[in-house]
Order: C-alpha cells, then structure tokens, then sequence
C-alpha cells in the first residue's frame, strides 16, 4: 500500500460494475477516488477541482473519452490521462496517443497491471512537477494557476495578477519547496540577503498580498507562527 499523502484520481467509467470495482481497488490502494459515469459531469466538476491523473474509459455515453480528454485538456494541457480501451490495433493505439493520452490499457485488463501503470505515469508527471520549465520564459502549473516567473504574472480563468519582482521571487521558492516549512530567516536571506526589521516586515506584506491573488480551492499559503511559510495543496 502506498504511503504519505494520497493522490487524487478522476476516474470517469460509465460501466457501473467497473468503476465501482475500480473505485474501491484504487481507494484500497490509498487513493481518493471521485467517480463519474459520463464526460459531461466529469468536465463540469475538473473546472472547479484538482485531480492528479485521470482514468477514462473510451465508452462513454453522451461523450466518449476521446472527446472528454480534449476539454480536459484544454482546461489543464498538463493533465496526466490513461484511456481505458476496448480494442488493441495500430489505429486504435495511433488514435489513443493522439488524443494526448499518457498511456492506455485494454479491456479486460488485471488491477494490478492498471496500478502500475498509474504509478509509473505519476512518478514521470511528478519530475516534471518538481521543476519550474524553462522555455521562452519560466513557466508553472501551481494548482489552476499558471505562473509566468519572466513575465511576473499569476494567471488563471478569471483573472492575471502582475506581480512585484519580489513577489514573483518569494512565490518561486514557495513553490520549489512546496509542502515544506520555510523558516522566515530563510526567506528573507534568500529574497532581501539581510535579516533586518524592515525585511521581516515586507516578508509579511508580500506574503498577504500572494495570498489574495491563490484565493484557490486548491493550493494555499500557511503560516507557521513564529516559525515560517509553506505552500501546500489541500486534501479536497
């Protein structure tokens, strides 16, 4: 069984006998499941929820899966997605990693096989994660935010946020330590170089300020009193 903090798994079936086999194996497996039985409710709840990897089975009614990761992707191009399929030639494997798909297994297929395939696909996803990608400019996926460090802004569907050059450098180093406590000292050597009063003072300022702009169901900055800062993604 897997340890530490469970990830969270969109899994989109409209057989009812699988997903609920489905469900209860990976929720065994430690993982939070949320289970849907067409592309349409399934859309509708990932515009406003975090999902590490999706499962989605080709057969779908209303939607079939090949059209349900095209708006998934447009919402989150990053998203992992494995495609549950029924049959396994060339065209049918062409047409599954042309969706954008990370992998796909055919059914009927063992559990076993499928948990190591969702493994795999999230310990690739988490080294790219881990990593602030550089290209034109530095670019981030922080939750439904996306952070432009070159260009100083903080974007998602609603609205940009420009940030101060500080601002963007303390967001930077939250977010290369996400999930782990930062001691203020720490942030203010890395940001000001100086330790004095009116650094410590700023510190918190900037720290208020990028809190107003992750007003987000899914990342958040917490404060340790007297200790540090940390970002972290919520349990939803």
């Amino acid at each position: 069984m897997m340890k530490g903090k469970k990830n969270k798994i969109m899994l989109v079936v409209g057989s009812q006998n699988l997903r609920y086999v489905l469900k209860d194996f990976f929720e065994m497996m430690n993982y939070k499941v949320l289970a849907f039985s067409d592309g349409e409710s399934a859309i509708r709840n990932y515009k406003n929820a975090f999902y590490h990897i999706c499962l989605i089975d080709i057969e779908l009614p209303k939607k079939d899966g090949y059209a349900v990761i095209q708006e998934l992707h447009r919402i989150n191009p990053d998203l992992p997605v494995i495609l549950l399929v029924s049959t396994d030639n060339k065209e049918d494997r062409l047409k599954c990693f042309k969706s954008g798909c990370c992998d796909y297994v055919t059914k009927p297929f063992c559990t076993e096989d499928l948990l190591m395939r969702v493994e795999e696909v999230l310990r690739r996803n988490s080294k790219i994660n881990k990593k602030i990608i550089r290209k034109n400019e530095d670019t981030v996926r922080i939750g439904e935010f996306t952070f432009h460090n070159n260009g100083l802004k903080l974007i998602n569907d609603l609205q940009t946020h420009t940030l101060t050059k500080k601002e963007a450098q303390l967001l930077e180093l939250l977010h290369e330590h996400q999930n782990k406590l930062i001691p203020r000292e720490i942030l203010i050597k890395e940001i000001w170089g100086e330790s004095k009063t009116v650094a410590s003072r700023s510190l918190d300022v900037f720290i208020s300020k990028l809190r107003s702009y992750l007003k987000s169901e899914i990342v958040e900055i917490i404060n340790i009193h007297g200790m540090g800062y940390l970002l972290r993604f919520k349990e939803l």
